[in-house]
């Protein structure tokens, strides 16, 4: 079963691949260009992830377009056999609110990175977020500069030595889930590149929900940042790094399940607590279709301050709201039919241009 055999919100009105004869594969994703990434760069394997996973929409590659802004990332739309668009260095969301809002057949996602969607982009990410445009957003999070050569970025931990702070960084760096939650995103998660069959379930759900989903990808740079999540890969940490969260299951973790996330009567946030000391109906129920994002945002505040100890893995939050573009259409049209129910498109236009206020130059 793919996504086009369910009811999908996000689907609705797309054009579809007719017949299960004319079933795509992830070469029919992947373009003539020759795909420069350095030798190890975890984009590789988010590439194929996302090649792979594109045939399940069902969708027709001219019904796709892929926009990225400026970074190592945002070469993505050149190694994909879809529409594309590499944009403006921190502008991706905006463009793709522009073409989410005037396509409404289309399948818009957006790629970009710790560097481009934080610090120059940072704006645009939040207001995107905040109206909820139908697109899907992959944040790579290297928590460095790798195209501009290792300088540090709005994620990288405090005291990161790099070539732009020789001496440590003195700034306080942004965690991106708590950011989106705080900008009140409907759908937030966050994976990791390595792991192929989470990557590819979290993506899954992110292109099925209607409205703006953010995905925080784990993204390893050997060059520039290497072993940023090895706390998280290696097997010898990760069972106690990794903090799944499945929605309607216990938050637990660690060796047998011996840790889970319970209430923090001091701070009113979660702490970790040993399973067998306060027991398992005392540990923590995930919710991700909580109206409210609070403890969403307090279960991401385990990573706070860039300090990869716990990481909470999986779907923070997964809501409904009413999308941007939908409503920006049904204005749109309900104007039409309340104004000139019998006007074209062109004539309408027209009117719009020559009415109104007008000044008369020279």
């Amino acid at each position: 079963m793919t996504l086009q055999d369910l009811d999908i919100p996000r689907l609705r009105g797309l054009d579809l691949v007719p017949t299960s004869s004319d079933k795509q594969t992830a070469r029919d994703y992947s373009s003539d260009q020759e795909v420069r990434w350095c030798p190890g760069c975890g984009d590789y394997a988010v590439l194929k992830a996302v090649q792979s996973f594109l045939p399940d929409l069902g969708l027709r590659r001219e019904n796709i377009v892929f926009v990225s802004g400026i970074g190592c990332s945002s070469r993505f739309p050149y190694y994909l056999d879809t529409y594309g668009m590499h944009s403006i260095h921190g502008r991706a969301p905006s463009i793709a609110t522009g073409i989410a809002t005037a396509r409404e057949d289309l399948s818009v996602w957006v790629v970009t990175g710790d560097g481009d969607a934080l610090s120059i982009g940072g704006n645009h990410l939040v207001h995107a977020l905040r109206r909820n445009v139908n697109m899907t957003i992959l944040l790579f999070n290297n928590r460095i500069y790798g195209l501009t050569k290792g300088q540090y970025s709005p994620t990288s931990e405090a005291g990161k030595v790099t070539k732009s702070t020789p001496v440590g960084s003195i700034d306080h760096p942004f965690n991106p889930v708590s950011l989106a939650l705080g900008a009140e995103a409907t759908f937030v998660a966050r994976t990791i590149d390595s792991d192929r069959k989470h990557l590819t379930s979290v993506l899954s759900a992110a292109a099925a929900h209607r409205g703006t989903a953010l995905v925080e990808i784990y993204q390893n740079c050997p060059i520039f940042n290497d072993g940023a999540f090895d706390a998280v890969k290696d097997g010898d940490t990760k069972a106690d790094a990794i903090v799944p969260l499945v929605h309607g299951e216990p938050i637990a973790f660690g060796t047998g399940g011996s840790k889970g996330l319970v209430r923090d009567s001091l701070t009113g946030g979660v702490k970790v607590a040993l399973v067998a000391e306060v027991g398992i109906e005392n540990v923590l129920v995930h919710d991700a279709h909580n109206s409210d994002p609070t403890m969403a945002f307090a279960i991401s505040r385990l990573t706070d301050g860039g300090v990869l100890r716990q990481a909470p893995i999986g779907i923070f939050r997964q809501v409904e709201r009413p999308t941007y573009d939908d409503q920006a259409r049904a204005q749109v049209a309900a104007t039409r039919a309340a104004t000139a129910p019998d006007q074209t498109p062109e004539a309408q236009l027209a009117a719009l241009l020559g009415g109104g206020d007008t000044w008369t130059v020279g």
